[in-house]
């Protein structure tokens, strides 16, 4: 019989939790529910969760908090819970390395429903590369390289630090030169499935790498006005 995956909780809400949690045992995951950042610390390398569904509003450390301690030490996806339906705290939530973000109140049903998708997705990305699979995952331009292998980014000589979904955009548009995506067409391969946010997401992201990467002579991060953008190589 395969070992049953197992949910964190991380949610001061006890009621909230408790019904989170029996919802996602009758799809047979094993849970377990703690209700602040340090104990979700605490318990993390103890109970190893496939994934964990963090409130942002804790007591104490709060889950943005939470959410960039653990990823200092472990890739599990994170599924973000507010009630702070805002852009900017979906970004935020994302750039941290959250896999994806929730606004309450929510459907039960969703929430296992995206659940299943963030978990397919990791267990996809997890399955280990033949060799010439691993090569393929730099990208080197003239002054750049993109490595996902080891999440790094080297530009003019110097590592560039960039949140993993920000690295993953240009990753992905570097590794497809000259060819245009729609932002909705981003969102679907960065995150593996329909992400049900704001296409602005994308826009911001896009930002932040022009801030921190200039374009050069023989490459350039460029906008497709009215369609979206593409890593454009002379």
């Amino acid at each position: 019989m395969a070992e049953k995956q197992k949910i964190l909780i991380v949610d001061d809400d006890e009621n909230i939790a408790e019904l989170i949690s029996l919802y996602l045992m009758k799809e047979c995951y094993e849970t377990r529910i703690v209700t602040d950042g340090e104990a979700a610390l605490r318990v993390f390398p103890e109970f190893l969760p496939n994934l964990i569904l963090l409130d942002l509003m804790l007591p104490g450390i709060d889950g943005y908090q939470v959410c960039r301690e653990i990823r200092t030490k472990s890739p599990v996806p994170i599924i973000m819970l507010s009630a702070k339906g805002e852009v900017f705290d979906k970004v935020l939530g994302l750039e941290l390395g959250a896999d994806d973000y929730m606004v309450k109140p929510f459907d039960s049903k969703e929430l296992v429903a995206r659940v299943k998708a963030v978990l397919r997705r990791f267990q996809q990305v997890k399955a280990v590369p033949a060799p010439e699979e691993t090569q393929s995952e730099i990208v080197h331009y003239t002054d750049l390289t993109i490595n996902l292998t080891n999440y790094s980014v080297t530009y003019l000589g110097a590592a560039v630090e960039m949140p993993p979904k920000e690295l993953e955009l240009f990753y992905f548009l570097a590794s497809h030169p000259n060819q245009v995506f729609t932002r909705e067409q981003l969102l679907d391969h960065i995150w593996g499935y329909e992400y049900a946010g704001d296409t602005r997401t994308v826009d911001v992201h896009i930002k932040r790498l022009r801030e921190k990467i200039k374009d050069r002579g023989n490459w350039s991060l460029t906008t497709v006005w009215g369609v979206g953008y593409k890593f454009n190589v002379n």
